[in-house]
């Protein structure tokens, strides 16, 4: 048995996620068992075909899963207007080199929770969706699963989707609550969180101009989403699936943390999708969040350099 870290990284790609992926694969002390994917960010055909093209990036020939095309019960709108209707900047990218495999990513997550039980880090970058239909086939899985990481929600209801909600957990509320509920205690790196760890724009340029062929692809898929970034959101740079990647990597660089009860709001024109937590601890709930509320910047942003081949 390998030394490395089995990581199982379900994940809607996305540019943010493919810099999450980046640093994954860049890390020596993790293995990717696989990458199960979910429509999200775009619709399941880009993000399997984005998946398998970022493995192909990096020269890693993690297996990947396709997942549920759609939320569990409701439509969502996705996120092409900020990553490009491919999901990766509209670059028209080379095909990837392979396929993705015939086994469901629900499948995929309980048998890799079976073949790596009591080490397995499940990282989640996504809408929910997959966990979700992985726990209602087997509601066993959390006891398996030796950390649980989650990108997603908004703690004091700042949002990015609407003015209250997350993207992540906004695109399958149903999913998240199923979710949220069965597992005794999730990381949580929220929308908050990611907007106090903002990347310089300049010194995201810098990096990218790396003479290597993974900044040189991340310089390309990226250029819309940081263009936009930059006209509507200032000089900083959000990217939440790398914050949190950076937390599951390492996890000592986690400098304040805060366990709270957490629930996910199903209804309400206002109120669908965001995560309610109970600061004060007043409805006598047990704590299932460990919320991440500050992290060291400086090894979060080398994090991100190493993974696209950037010098320090």
């Amino acid at each position: 048995m390998t030394n490395r870290i089995p990581l199982l990284i379900d994940t809607d790609p996305g540019v943010d996620d493919a810099l999450a992926l980046l640093m994954a694969f860049n890390d020596p002390a993790h293995d990717v068992v696989g990458l199960t994917i979910a429509a999200g960010n775009v619709g399941l055909d880009h993000t399997v075909r984005n998946a398998l093209k970022v493995c192909d990036v990096a020269g890693v020939a993690a297996p990947v899963f396709a997942g549920c095309p759609t939320p569990l019960l409701h439509p969502a709108p996705d996120a092409a207007d900020v990553h490009g209707a491919d999901g990766l900047g509209d670059t028209g990218y080379a095909a990837p080199g392979r396929q993705a495999e015939a086994e469901h990513a629900a499948l995929a997550i309980l048998r890799l929770s079976h073949e790596h039980a009591g080490r397995l880090v499940l990282v989640a970058l996504g809408p929910l969706t997959n966990i979700a239909l992985a726990l209602k086939l087997d509601p066993t899985l959390p006891a398996r699963v030796a950390r649980f990481v989650v990108m997603g929600g908004a703690v004091t209801s700042q949002g990015n989707i609407t003015p209250a909600a997350e993207f992540n957990i906004h695109f399958d509320p149903e999913a998240a609550h199923l979710v949220f509920e069965a597992f005794p205690s999730t990381d949580l790196a929220d929308w908050e969180a990611t907007v106090a760890h903002g990347l310089d724009h300049a010194e995201v340029a810098k990096w990218l101009s790396a003479d290597s062929d993974k900044a040189r692809f991340y310089e390309a898929i990226s250029r819309q989403t940081r263009d936009w970034s930059a006209d509507r959101r200032g000089d900083r740079w959000f990217c939440a699936d790398a914050l949190a990647m950076a937390w599951v990597l390492r996890p000592e660089g986690a400098r304040v943390v805060e366990a709270r009860p957490m629930a996910v709001a199903l209804e309400g024109r206002h109120s669908r999708g965001i995560t309610v937590v109970d600061w004060r601890r007043q409805g006598g709930r047990p704590d299932n969040v460990r919320i991440l509320m500050r992290y060291d910047q400086a090894g979060f942003e080398a994090l991100v350099r190493g993974a696209v081949g950037a010098a320090d």
